[in-house]
């Protein structure tokens, strides 16, 4: 009986691949064959290369640190739990314009760690396992990639050990770190007085398999953040250390880890006073706990306008169950659905089944019209993968490694192929349509302040133009931490002269809406979006 219900399974996944591929396929190219490193972290900079992060507790990788001045560099700690001197890296940097890899050196463990772009562009790393539990790590991006790496801070050191943490941004710049096991507290960088602050929702929400792990957290556009875990989120005001408000339980299962749901903040657009939060996925209750593999994950998404006096849940079904998935917003607003397994949780070997077609989520249509299946990989991506909006809208998919070690056993080896997945955006269909930014700002200010882009468009086909800021977030078990979508107001109609286009647009209202930092910029012409340019919102 349990083969011929698995046998239906595969059946049903089968038929619905068949038809998503007639409706928006998508493409997939591996773009680079062995990257060394299985990229559990993985982080996209402002000069268009990607940070790559693994645990270092792990033995060696495949990816050598440098020989320099003929001398083997080394990474030699005491505390290491498998090599006390590994000269393999655990970090490395992918160059987007030549898909070469560069090992970096990171010095202690960061496995299941957290992480935030601070807004001088720097990225923050924080906490991890053993020797780099009460850690904080800063990687400050070169445009000559061979000459930036890891720096370990010796002076500052978080209050509580995080593993398991989010990080998100803040309107002032600083970063608030929030959980972690047996962390049920909050604190900040820079460091406050005081330290670690105790956040009582957190332990409140615990159970016996930790679904309160890497709670997802959005900033509102009022300031407040959402906060969730397990299945209960709140609204809280970090100011005031205050849970303003709790909200209802979602519909379903746990979400967090290990039980491996996702979650984004749709776009912010119009007054930028409303917000919806989407969460998908997960594994059932007692998959991680009973360690059952095969059981089926969860099938749904709930909806919330956390901004709403009196918010309620709305549930509707993906085409696939599917738990470890990730959630990446598009430069349309869009979310595609990726990675993940259809059976058990997170943890090692505790996945079945992969999911391996992508889903788009268009939030602008009705309930059961939101979501379309598209082309599936053929590399499996369950634990510890990742996936990153770049900005030539293309997703980048990288890591996979459901064991301990890096192993190379069926069914799941652990995977060192980077692949990108081309939204249907990017078809050659639509070419014609796709702006180019031919002039943009590279800072701007807060405020009513209005900002022209100018863009050429092949055909001269043009219409519904977006200019749209996309975060660079940091992903790790199946979550951006700190992903957002704004979405510019147009202040007048796009003029056009000599064939280039001229938009004028609002600057963000505050750091509330956008906070400060380095973003993405595309403009859309017809769902179409152009390659990004970065610019600096201070």
């Amino acid at each position: 009986m349990a083969s011929s219900i698995f046998f239906s399974l595969q059946f049903l996944c089968f038929a619905l691949t068949i038809i998503g591929t007639r409706a928006q396929g998508g493409t997939w190219e591996v773009i680079v064959q062995n990257a060394g490193i299985a990229a559990m972290h993985a982080a996209v900079t402002r000069y268009n290369n990607v940070v790559l992060l693994d645990r270092t507790d792990i033995g060696a990788s495949n990816l050598s640190l440098p020989v320099i001045n003929g001398v083997q560099q080394c990474r030699n700690d005491s505390k290491d739990l498998t090599l006390k001197t590994d000269c393999s890296a655990h970090s490395a940097l992918l160059d987007l314009k030549t898909n070469e890899i560069r090992p970096l050196t990171i010095q202690t463990d960061t496995w299941c760690s957290s992480g935030q772009f601070l807004p001088d562009g720097t990225l923050l790393q924080s906490g991890g396992f053993n020797d780099g539990n009460t850690k904080f790590r800063t990687f400050t991006p070169c445009e000559d990639t061979s000459s930036c790496d890891w720096v370990e801070l010796q002076n500052i050191l978080l209050s509580q050990g995080r593993w398991y943490a989010t990080n998100q941004i803040l309107p002032d710049g600083s970063v608030i770190i929030v959980g972690g096991v047996g962390a049920n507290s909050v604190e900040y960088y820079p460091p406050r007085i005081g330290g670690a602050v105790n956040f009582s929702f957190l332990s409140n929400v615990s159970d016996n398999e930790g679904d309160n792990l890497y709670p997802f957290v959005h900033l509102l556009p009022n300031g407040n953040l959402f906060i969730f875990a397990d299945k209960q989120s709140v609204l809280y005001d970090y100011v005031n250390n205050v849970i303003i408000k709790n909200l209802p339980l979602i519909g379903g299962g746990p979400r967090n880890y290990p039980s491996a749901g996702s979650s984004v903040m749709l776009a912010l657009e119009g007054n930028y006073s409303t917000a919806t939060i989407v969460i998908c996925g997960g594994a059932q209750y007692d998959a991680f706990k009973r360690r059952k593999v095969t059981i089926l994950a969860q099938g749904n998404c709930g909806r919330i306008v956390a901004t709403n006096p009196n918010p309620a849940w709305e549930m509707e079904d993906m085409p696939f169950v599917r738990n470890m998935g990730d959630m990446v917003m598009l430069p349309t607003g869009d979310v595609t659905i990726i990675n993940g397994a259809q059976e058990g949780s997170q943890g090692f070997g505790l996945a079945n089944n992969p999911c391996l077609n992508p889903v788009l989520y268009q939030p602008d249509e009705p309930a059961g019209s939101r979501f379309t299946i598209l082309n599936p990989t053929t590399i499996p991506r369950v634990y510890h993968s990742t996936a990153n909006l770049l900005p030539d809208g293309r997703i980048l998919l990288a890591g996979s490694n459901t064991h301990a070690v890096y192993t190379w056993v069926q069914p799941f080896p652990t995977e060192l192929r980077i692949e990108a997945f081309s939204p249907d955006y990017l078809s050659a269909n639509k070419s014609n349509l796709r702006p180019v930014i031919a002039m943009a700002p590279q800072s701007m200010q807060y405020g009513s302040t209005l900002y022209n882009v100018y863009v050429t468009v092949p055909s001269n086909t043009t219409g519904n133009w977006e200019v749209n800021f996309a975060s660079a977030p940091y992903t790790t078990h199946s979550y951006s931490q700190g992903q957002r979508l704004v979405k510019m107001n147009i202040a007048g109609p796009v003029s056009e002269s000599n064939g280039e286009y001229s938009i004028v647009f609002q600057a963000p209202p505050s750091a509330e809406v956008a906070p400060p930092g380095y973003y993405m910029m595309f403009v859309v012409n017809q769902g179409v979006p152009s390659v990004a340019v970065w610019v600096s919102i201070s």
